[in-house]
């Protein structure tokens, strides 16, 4: 197939293209490459997705360096390929940086989305497959977070964009026919990884000898994702185009579905970690102790996560499991090496 990713110099659009690659699609990369976090990493990507294109022989990689709420570009792009599916990782991200500069927000998240939305319906996509995000369950407290339940509390603005992308693909799929599927991320981590993530901090500080922060005194409770079991599901939603819920009702109204082609899936790993535990497996990994800086509770943050994976599994066979232990040796693994520490 001939797949867009947007977002493809990031974090998880890396690793998704990556994964596309090996089985042999061909992949048109889209990325603006901001200077959000460190480009040169974001570049370093971008040369190992060239580089296993070249590998594969038989899949091809593109790469479209522009900004997703330039209309021009994304509607050239779409009229030069022939797009079977469509992956959508580009955004803002970070729940922080939301309170500084929502503008940004907006930019990426919404005018950029809309784009995609709009270059989907009007070239016939078989199928778009976005991402969104655990934030969006916001003040909820009943856990594990399940899609069926409803998500209209934010506790920030980065959420609020999410929680609209989610609403904006409901209504194209209502009024074009579009088919679309929302996948909400629940703490990913890995190699690649973003630097200002808490992963990333966390082995950078404690190699330096530098305290790390853990906030609301490290009582925080995640359910850490690592971002092949991510793309993992995301490969496997995209292939599984959405289709209308003949059961759906609208008298009792299932957030997760639709009479339209529309869907909504948690990827989590279905096994919170403790944040001090999150550390100690840092500490092993590294071999080495940190010194902590216990703060409290951060504005906009959570402090729980805990995703129903169920109905990811019942749809695609499929369910991330990779232990936090694992997953962070694996990071560490490659952050010695590329940072050569």
């Amino acid at each position: 197939m001939k797949v867009l990713v947007t977002g493809a110099a990031g974090f998880i659009g890396f690793h998704t293209c990556l994964s596309l690659l090996e089985r042999g699609d061909d992949v048109v990369g889209f990325d603006s490459v901001d200077a959000y976090y460190d480009p040169h990493l974001k570049e370093a990507r971008l040369g190992v997705l060239a580089s296993k294109a070249a590998e594969k022989q038989v899949s091809k990689f593109t790469f479209v360096r522009a900004n997703l709420a330039d209309k021009a570009v994304v509607d050239k792009t779409f009229a030069e390929h022939r797009f079977d599916r469509v992956i959508n990782l580009a955004a803002q991200a970070g729940v922080r940086y939301s309170l500084e500069n929502p503008h940004a927000y907006i930019e990426s998240n919404i005018i950029g989305f809309t784009n995609i939305l709009e270059a989907c319906r009007h070239n016939s996509v078989a199928h778009l497959t976005y991402a969104s995000t655990s934030s969006v369950y916001g003040a909820n407290t009943s856990m594990p977070f399940s899609e069926h339940k409803g998500v209209d509390h934010p506790l920030q603005y980065y959420a609020a964009t999410k929680r609209a992308n989610e609403l904006m693909a409901h209504a194209y799929s209502h009024l074009f026919s579009l088919p679309t599927t929302g996948l909400r991320f629940f703490t990913v981590y890995g190699p690649w990884g973003r630097p200002d993530m808490a992963l990333f901090l966390f082995t950078k500080k404690i190699l330096a000898g530098d305290p790390i922060q853990v906030f609301n005194h490290g009582n925080h409770t995640r359910d850490f994702t690592y971002v092949t079991d991510i793309v993992e599901g995301v490969v496997r939603a995209s292939d599984a185009v959405a289709t209308p819920n003949a059961d759906w009702d609208s008298d009792n109204p299932d957030p997760a579905t639709s009479n339209a082609p529309y869907r909504i899936y948690n990827i989590g790993n279905n096994n919170p970690v403790k944040l001090s535990a999150y550390v100690e497996a840092v500490e092993k990994a590294l071999g080495k102790k940190a010194a902590i800086e216990l703060l409290p509770l951060q504005p906009g943050d959570v402090p729980s996560t805990y995703a129903d994976s169920s109905e990811l599994e019942a749809a695609v066979g499929f369910k991330p499991a990779t232990s936090v232990e694992d997953g962070v040796a694996q990071f560490v693994s490659w952050y010695r090496s590329y940072y050569k520490v």
